[in-house]
């Protein structure tokens, strides 16, 4: 754990959704295994899976995030290893491996509940949600999750970037040294703040999508932890 918090200088928690509150890559690793496995045929599941991160690298800016823009990947990656001839069979599962992923539980880690309970409780920081992804997705899983009465706002944004950030701030009315975000991401959650004088409590994840892959370094403004309840003595 590094960094050294000036307690009195936070005034607002932001907390990551996906793979910091509840689980959510797992669900489309396995989605993505079980299509490529159906398309053996085309080539190895190594084979297929890095063809579609090509595939969704060129959609983003059309797509964004998503469970829906991850099935369009998933259908047009299959369309061009097919030459064309994809079987209606393969569309179907194609397209319920994407719905299934739109019904994420979003069951909470064990010791978030508490965790946000004791913050909460404590009355010190606003406590917020940021979020990455499609709108209505996210507000499902927020729903599912049961979380949504810890936050005093919720964003749910298609990137984040220092803008989102920023944005953040002014409507929240602080400045972006008053801010501590907590995530999975080190390039998504936790740089960005930091780039801009913020805080931040880093959370990483057995799964990380490659996209959010980027050299992570320590900063006087860092902490790395293992699990969440872990940012209680932090923070309280």
């Amino acid at each position: 754990m590094t960094g050294n918090l000036g307690k009195e200088s936070i005034k607002v928690i932001a907390f990551d959704a996906d793979d910091t509150l509840w689980s959510n890559e797992p669900l489309f690793r396995n989605a993505e295994r079980m299509v490529a496995e159906a398309m053996s045929e085309f080539g190895d599941v190594e084979y297929i899976s890095d063809e579609l991160y090509k595939v969704e690298v060129k959609n983003m800016k059309d797509y964004g995030f998503g469970a829906m823009a991850y099935t369009l990947s998933m259908i047009e990656n299959a369309v061009n290893l097919s030459s064309g001839k994809l079987s209606g069979e393969l569309v179907t599962l194609i397209l319920n491996s994407g719905r299934s992923l739109l019904h994420n539980p979003a069951t909470p880690f064990p010791g978030v509940v508490e965790t946000l309970d004791k913050l909460s409780e404590a009355g010190r920081y606003k406590l917020v949600l940021l979020t990455k992804g499609e709108l209505l997705t996210q507000e499902h899983k927020i729903d599912r999750s049961g979380l949504g009465k810890y936050f005093s706002h919720i964003e749910i944004v298609s990137n984040k970037s220092q803008k989102e950030y920023l944005i953040l701030c002014n409507k929240l009315g602080v400045r972006p040294e008053e801010l501590l975000m907590v995530g999975n991401s080190f390039k998504s959650d936790i740089e960005p703040v930091l780039q801009l004088g913020g805080w931040g409590i880093h959370i990483p994840f057995e799964v990380l999508w490659k996209l959010e892959h980027t050299e992570e370094y320590d900063h006087p403004h860092l902490f790395k932890v293992t699990s969440f309840p872990e940012i209680l003595p932090i923070l309280l």
